[in-house]
């Protein structure tokens, strides 16, 4: 239908959340995924409940989201997080949080646009229903779509591949700021009984970044020292092919290896300077070698990738292994793609030279093609993928809309159809 308004994109991360319309490149809005709100005691917390479904009181609207819920004008309040680990817990929370992104940060009138929302995988149905309700009823949208994150990080992947090369069969390793999964998917569908978390994500990274310049480096203000490691993580950090060569390296050409980082000190207002020296291959060494971080855990990220995929039903191993799929900030440092097709790659080829000692040499298995895709969207991946999927013409015809939610009512939307057969 020609003049209709693009459709609002909003993924709700744990940590973030990515807002902006259907067809652009990047999100225009990245903000915490925090509210801040008045605590209120006694009889008054019905009088909350109340207007948190749309009462009509002032107090309504006495809140902050984002940025604001953290900045110094909201110290009055009380800071919540509505999500954990992806999945919403407080519903009441939610809906001020989404009305405060449609009206505040998209200015954008929800009867005039269509929604596509994102769910982590093994969301739970109910979950969706109540997203439905509070779409359909609070804010009266004309279509509503939940899509599953990691079939749009796989769809996110296709602008850097051939159209033929496209595929909703893949394995997505999705790394943010508190943990990373592996996600298989087969034809759009993810293979839940599959899924493997990992417990290390960018936060480690960044704390054991921390602790090795609280070692070395005295003159970091003890209440600057995780934003000075966030910062050099972001800046200088990269992943090494050979951790042994990599300080060869930086003991006998020290100048062009060391970096420096320079800060002012929040109190004092002095300046101060840290010399970078190994952490920068160190820090982001911890996914293949988490024992340096986590003496608990000591699987390396390539070996769990692995086992996911063998978990999985035998004929759609190969499409995995080929489609292997990064998104997320935690997957962005230089060479991860390739450091991690190589770990893969011997995983997979020890083990087939494996089966074929065991057969003694009389089966000769066909060698798997390892491939790690790596794209320009990865930090935004999820979002993108939403955004390429509901400028399509197929969203609006496979979105739920208002009039079938009156008639049949929130279960419509435990079910999203796949698509995304792009042409």
């Amino acid at each position: 239908m020609a003049g209709r308004l693009p459709a609002c994109v909003i993924d709700n991360g744990t940590g973030y959340t990515k807002l902006g319309f259907a067809g652009n490149s990047e999100p225009q809005f990245i903000i915490p995924t925090a509210i801040a709100v008045k605590d209120k005691i006694g009889s008054n917390a019905a009088s909350l409940r109340w207007n948190a479904s749309g009462g009509g009181k002032i107090d309504d609207l006495d809140f902050f989201i984002g940025d604001e819920a953290l900045s110094p004008a909201a110290s009055n309040y009380s800071v919540k997080y509505p999500i954990r680990h992806g999945v919403v817990e407080d519903w009441d929370l939610m809906e001020r949080y989404w009305e405060q992104c449609i009206f505040k940060y998209l200015r954008a009138e929800p009867e005039d646009h269509y929604f596509l929302l994102t769910e982590p995988p093994l969301n739970t149905p109910e979950n969706r229903e109540y997203t439905a309700e509070i779409m359909f009823e609070s804010f009266n949208v004309p279509g509503l779509y939940i899509a599953v994150q990691a079939v749009l990080a796989l769809a996110a992947s296709w602008q850097s591949r051939a159209v033929d090369q496209r595929s909703l069969t893949g394995l997505v390793i999705d790394s943010g700021d508190g943990v990373t999964h592996c996600i298989p998917v087969a034809e759009g569908y993810v293979i839940g009984s599959c899924i493997e978390h990992i417990p290390i994500a960018g936060r480690d990274v960044t704390h054991f970044i921390q602790q090795v310049l609280r070692e070395r480096e005295p003159q970091i203000p003890a209440e600057q020292s995780y934003e000075v490691a966030k910062a050099i993580k972001e800046k200088y950090c990269y992943v090494c092919p050979d951790i042994l060569k990599e300080f060869t390296k930086y003991d006998t050409d020290a100048a062009k290896w060391l970096k420096t980082y320079e800060g002012i000190n929040n109190i004092s207002k002095k300046p101060f300077v840290v010399d970078v020296g190994y952490e920068r291959f160190l820090g982001p060494e911890i996914f293949f070698h988490p024992e340096f971080a986590n003496p608990d855990y000591t699987t390396p990220i390539s070996e769990v990738v692995d086992k996911c995929i063998q978990r999985c039903p035998i004929d759609v191993r190969r499409g995995l292994y080929d489609n292997i799929v990064l998104s997320g900030g935690s997957t962005m440092f230089k060479d991860f793609s390739r450091r991690m097709q190589r770990a893969i790659k011997r995983v997979s080829d020890n083990r087939l030279l494996m089966a074929e000692q065991l057969s003694g040499g009389r089966v000769k298995p066909k060698p798997i093609d390892v491939q790690v895709v790596s794209h320009k969207m990865q930090r935004y991946a999820v979002w993108f993928g939403g955004s390429m999927l509901g400028s399509t013409e197929e969203f609006y015809q496979v979105a739920h809309t208002k009039a079938e939610y009156m008639e049949k009512g929130a279960s419509i939307c435990r079910h999203n159809p796949v698509f995304g057969t792009m042409s």
